[in-house]
């Protein structure tokens, strides 16, 4: 590894505040915002929208909106029509 080309890779605390939870986390973020976390130490903070703790895919509360295909929709859709044209 060349010396001086690598960003820092430290400890980050990442906020996701659509759960309010906390993470600390290794990263290579360039943050000025910082944070006091349970241990007393102070890390770079991070606000998040998403992450694994609301993300809907995550949680199991992902909605399927179709499990048919694309043909049987359309029919669905359209078939009354086939016989009136």
């Amino acid at each position: 590894m060349k010396i001086g080309i690598h960003p820092t890779y430290r400890k980050v605390v990442f906020h996701d505040t659509s759960v309010d939870e906390y993470f600390l986390i290794g990263s290579t973020l360039q943050t000025e915002r910082t944070i006091i976390w349970e241990d007393g130490k102070e890390y770079p903070y991070m606000t998040l929208d998403v992450s694994s703790e609301s993300h809907p895919f995550y949680t199991g509360k992902q909605r399927v909106t179709s499990k048919e295909g694309r043909v049987a929709n359309f029919n669905r859709r359209f078939g009354a029509l086939k016989g009136k044209v």
